[in-house]
Order: structure tokens, then C-alpha cells, then sequence
């Protein structure tokens, strides 16, 4: 009886240690961990991105004063004056009075429309004003020109001095300086056609402009017609 119990403790022996080598067989091989590698300082990383931040926007400011300074910079509008007409005229005990017409174009060489107000325009003689007139505020569409007639009548002013003889003006831009001379008293007058108003960029950007055109207008006294002028 004795030898029988030690023999069956000997099996259950001998079982136990082959389970445990094919726990160990069937075991996963270990795998040692990898190291880690040392993450650089918050401090330069943040750096770093600041600075790649500020490059960035540099660049973009740079961009867009370059198209806005080649492409979207306001400029005032350009007057050409075209032609001066006096319909009526008439002279009498050394005064004079009568109907002044100007034609004028005005371009609006920006890429946004020009909004007229507060423009006119004046009629000097020897200094002072004699005629005057508001022109109608309006708008300009961009890179378009507008042409404008301006009419009114001038009250009678008397002449300061005798007339003076053939056109007195100097070459330049004007119409009918000398050509066909005519010996005959003259009238010298002065027009200023003023504009201002404003320009819109980018439906953002509202920029104040300004425009002016002066002129020097010969007229014959003995029946009004206009010798020449000059802008």
C-alpha cells in the first residue's frame, strides 16, 4: 500500500512539471521596450512656431501692399476741358454780361467708382468772381469717363480796364491761340471747375480725392465769340 501511494504522488509529480514546460513553450518570446526618445524643450518648440507665424504674415502684409500700391491705389480723377461757348454776350457803357458754357470730361482712372459732391465751378475776372455755379453731385463708375455741360448766366460786370488787343495767352494746351489772329479788344477771363469726392477700395478702404481744372478764356468784345483758351 505504501509503494502504490508513492508512485501515484511520482505521476502527479511528473504532470505538473509537463505542464509547466509547455506553458514556458507556448509562452510569447519578451520583448524588451524600446527607449524612449528625449522630447525637445516646450520652450523651443514654441519658439519656433512663433517664428514661422510671424515670417508667414510678413509675407502676406508684403503681398498685399504690393497689389494694393500697383493695382488699387486711389488716384483723382483727370478734367479735360473740351470746349467754351459764350450763347449770349452783349456790351454796353462799359459793362458786360453773359451766358458762360463749359464742356468738360473727367475720367475715373481707379478700379472703384468716384462719388462726386461739394464740386462747382467759378468765373473770375481781373481776380474776382463773377459768375459761379454747384455741379449735382453724382457717381463714376470705374475706369469710365463722364462727359459734363455747365450753363449759367453771369451778371453784368464793368470792364476794369480798355480792351486789349489780339489774344494775350500763351501757347500750351488750350483751342485757338494763334491762329488767324485777329486784331480786335479782347476779354480775358478765368474758369476753375473744381471736384471732390470720394473712392471706395475694395468696398473697404474710403479715400478722399480731388480734382481741379483752370482755364484762361480770350474773348472778343465786339461780339463775343472765343478766341481761344488755355488749361
Amino acid at each position: 500500500m505504501k509503494r502504490m501511494k508513492i508512485g501515484t504522488l511520482g505521476r502527479r509529480g511528473g504532470n505538473t512539471s509537463n505542464r509547466a514546460l509547455e506553458k514556458l513553450k507556448t509562452a510569447p518570446p519578451h520583448v524588451a521596450p524600446r527607449p524612449k526618445r528625449p522630447r525637445p524643450p516646450s520652450g523651443r518648440t514654441n519658439l519656433a512656431s512663433c517664428v514661422v507665424a510671424t515670417i508667414f504674415l510678413v509675407f502676406i502684409i508684403i503681398v498685399i501692399l504690393i497689389v494694393y500700391y500697383t493695382v488699387f491705389k486711389p488716384q483723382d480723377p483727370k478734367i479735360a476741358v473740351n470746349a467754351v461757348q459764350l450763347p449770349t454776350f452783349s456790351v454796353a457803357n462799359g459793362t458786360v454780361n453773359f451766358t458762360f458754357s463749359q464742356y468738360a470730361a473727367v475720367r475715373n482712372p481707379n478700379r472703384a467708382a468716384f462719388s462726386h459732391y461739394d464740386s462747382s465751378l467759378q468765373l473770375l475776372y481781373s481776380g474776382s468772381q463773377v459768375g459761379f455755379m454747384f455741379i449735382p453731385a453724382g457717381e463714376i463708375d470705374a475706369g469710365r469717363t463722364q462727359y459734363m455741360a455747365a450753363t449759367f448766366s453771369v451778371q453784368s460786370f464793368p470792364l476794369s480796364a480798355p480792351g486789349r488787343v489780339g489774344p494775350t495767352l500763351a501757347n500750351g494746351d488750350g483751342v485757338g491761340f494763334n491762329y488767324g489772329l485777329r486784331i480786335e479788344p479782347t476779354l480775358e477771363i478765368e474758369s476753375k471747375l473744381e471736384m471732390v469726392g470720394r473712392v471706395k477700395v475694395l468696398h473697404f478702404f474710403t479715400h478722399h480725392v480731388y480734382a481741379k481744372a483752370g482755364c484762361r478764356v480770350a474773348i472778343a468784345v465786339t461780339d463775343g465769340s472765343v478766341l481761344g483758351f488755355h488749361c
